[in-house]
């Protein structure tokens, strides 16, 4: 007989929301959920959509993911049978492609933001067509846009100023304008910014609200924060409904798993760009200075890598062993729930080397089964994670990011941080691999995640930030003195001083240390408090009510607009025709973006949209070179009068005159 599911507190609260918004018991549309990394959000969309789909609020479910490894595990959610007999649900989403009709008879689809990013017009056309449930998983992944966030739109403009007094006017003009962005997290921004306008519901998941680059997250309301030049996420905004799930609250319900951290400490010495030899310095301190990131660099190159990944190795090995032995297991038999060891390198060539080393430890006969590679250039990677996760072997992984965040392997127990990156948020993710519960390891008190990574100052701040501070900041970029300077979010992910030459590396001392539980976050369910006698609408829940109207007033005309141009002259909106309209829209109103208008201009704003076609202005934006050959096309061809164009006639020059 099958033992009942239980909810989890961040799931009955979600329930709870869903349910106040079915009723009609309050007007929020927006549900952020802040769940700590392995706390388990993959259930809460199931919960949303059962309910909401019950209640007849929407009739579709796009779930987005930020690789496409998880798009089978979002899929695994709403086919679990357990959940499903215990929801009631009977609710089926598909892997999809970018091809039409990706529900394909079901009631919703999967996709990443690649996928989005690469054809927005069929995905925006799906929502026109249906009420949708989006739900955005690991939401910290895009950027804020300069179109809805003040202070990315401030940001924008002065980064202008500066590229204009470098002589760069047009790059200049598209970075104010359409807030180009240097990275492609700012493309998935752009793609998903209409369909998050035009969606029924909105579930927006992230196991952190920072950004390792600082910046503010899309679509999510900040206001001003305690440190200086610092915004966090306003968790009590209006309109918003904030179900939250902290460490601490996890740990004290059973959820996740106790942290140890493994703290190796050592010396390192490298050849510095002009050929001097530098070193040793210590890899400890307490404070990072100089040479803690050039240490770090080396140590992770060099002989303490082995020592660390000596350490995890025979950690590993001795966990394996000591729960065979409690199961009567032979010393080389597979079964789940043994253990795992899961390898986080700096680079892809240091993790083949990393490979290499760990193969010569294992018994060839086992060295190629257990001890498996997983990067990005390697052919049979998906296939190599999907085994990691649902196989006893291989027990052992190498990988650089493509198994840090999101992948859902309760095996694993023991991780090797021998990576370079120090931001939270990153780190948290990598952290969180090691902190499911294994329900095939015995009881929970018989589990522990360990963590070994090198004892340097930047992470033990990293630590420290995770057992005080909510994690939900945003910092302002500050100015940029001169040009050609990389962005942040690249600078994280390029390793220090890159002219160094590691020399030599060699660990000294090993301490080891539970995490702390941390801060809970501080959350506000707007639908349980009490009502007041005059209820009244905030300026600021005006304001994004009705940015988001224009949003789907724009969406609307551009689905439309671009269906009528699928005849045999080819489509000529393309994906950019949201975009375009959007560059229209703002030059109508005087060049002022939606962030920056009043309640007033955004009124007028909706009234002129109600009375006009974006598609009779194109001439608004005929001298911008990136809508100026799509708006000619759009010119020079007209649909014939059979497709239901009342009213006009084609004359000879091509122009249209109304009768």
């Amino acid at each position: 007989m099958s033992v009942p599911r239980q909810l989890r507190t961040h799931q009955r609260q979600l329930a709870g929301v869903v349910a106040a918004i079915a009723s009609g018991a309050t007007e929020a549309r927006d549900i952020l959920a802040a769940v700590t990394p392995g706390g388990g959000k993959s259930l809460l969309p199931v919960i949303a959509a059962a309910r909401l789909m019950q209640a007849g609020l929407i009739r579709r479910i796009c779930w987005v993911v930020p690789r496409d490894s998880l798009r089978q595990q979002a899929e695994e959610a709403f086919a679990d049978p357990g959940w499903r007999a215990a929801l009631e649900h009977r609710i089926g989403l598909r892997a999809a492609e970018n091809a039409p009709d990706p529900c394909r008879g079901l009631d919703g689809y999967v996709t990443t933001y690649q996928g989005i990013a690469a054809a927005p017009a069929l995905h925006l056309a799906e929502f026109r067509r249906h009420p949708t449930l989006l739900v955005v998983d690991e939401m910290h992944h895009l950027p804020a846009l300069p179109e809805i966030d003040p202070v990315a739109s401030r940001g924008a403009s002065r980064a202008a100023s500066r590229a204009a007094s470098r002589g760069a006017s047009r790059a200049a003009s598209g970075a104010a304008e359409d807030g180009a962005e240097d990275d492609p997290a700012g493309a998935w921004s752009r793609a998903l910014l209409p369909l998050l306008e035009c969606a029924a519901v909105r579930l927006l998941l992230s196991g952190t609200l920072e950004r390792a680059d600082g910046r503010g997250i899309l679509w999510l309301p900040y206001r001003e924060g305690s440190k200086a030049r610092t915004r966090e996420v306003d968790l009590d905004a209006p309109g918003w409904a904030v179900v939250g799930y902290s460490r601490a609250q996890a740990l004290a319900e059973r959820a996740v798993l106790p942290v140890t951290f493994g703290a190796l400490d050592g010396e390192a010495s490298w050849r510095s760009e002009e050929g001097q030899e530098v070193g040793p310095h210590r890899l400890s301190g307490f404070h990072p200075d100089e040479t803690t990131r050039p240490a770090l660099f080396t140590a992770l190159r060099t002989g303490f890598a082995e020592a660390l990944l000596r350490q995890a190795f025979l950690t590993t090995r001795a966990l394996r062993s000591r729960r065979r032995r409690e199961r009567g297991l032979s010393p080389s038999a597979a079964a789940p729930g043994l253990g795992k060891l899961l390898v986080v390198a700096p680079d892809q060539a240091t993790a083949r080397y990393y490979l290499s080393v760990l193969r010569g430890w294992v018994p060839p006969e086992q060295a190629e089964a257990s001890v498996g590679l997983a990067t990005s250039d390697c052919p049979g990677s998906p296939q190599l994670l999907a085994a990691f996760r649902l196989r006893p072997e291989p027990s052992i992984l190498v990988t650089v990011a493509m198994a840090y965040e999101g992948l859902d392997v309760p095996e694993v127990a023991v991780v090797a941080a021998l990576t370079h990156i120090r931001s939270r948020p990153w780190l948290e993710q990598m952290v969180a691999r090691a902190t499911r519960i294994d329900p095939h390891a015995g009881p929970y008190e018989a589990q522990r995640a360990v963590v070994f990574h090198p004892d340097d100052p930047l992470f033990g701040r990293f630590r420290l930030r995770m057992e005080t501070e909510q994690g939900t900041l945003a910092r302002q970029p500050r100015a940029r003195v001169t040009g050609g300077v990389l962005p942040l979010w690249l600078r994280e992910r390029l390793p220090p001083r890159e002219g160094i030459t590691p020399l030599t590396s060699n660990a000294l001392t090993l301490r080891f240390r539970t995490l702390a539980p941390g801060p809970e976050l501080a959350l506000k369910r707007p639908e349980l408090e009490p009502g007041q006698g005059d209820m009244f609408e905030p300026p600021s829940v005006a304001e994004r009510r009705l940015r988001g109207r224009i949003g789907e007033m724009v969406a609307s005309q551009a689905v439309e607009d671009d269906a009528m141009q699928q005849g045999p002259h080819g489509g000529a909106g393309g994906p950019g025709l949201y975009h375009r309209y959007n560059a229209i829209l703002k030059r109508v109103m005087g060049n002022k973006a939606r962030a920056q208008m009043t309640l007033m201009e955004l009124e007028a704003s909706i009234g002129w949209l109600e009375r006009n076609r974006l598609s009779d202005h194109l001439h608004l934006v005929a001298d911008d070179p990136r809508y100026a050959w799509t708006a000619r096309k759009r010119r020079e061809w007209r649909p014939p009068r059979s497709q239901g164009v009342q009213g006009t006639e084609k004359r000879p020059n091509g122009r249209r005159r109304s009768s």
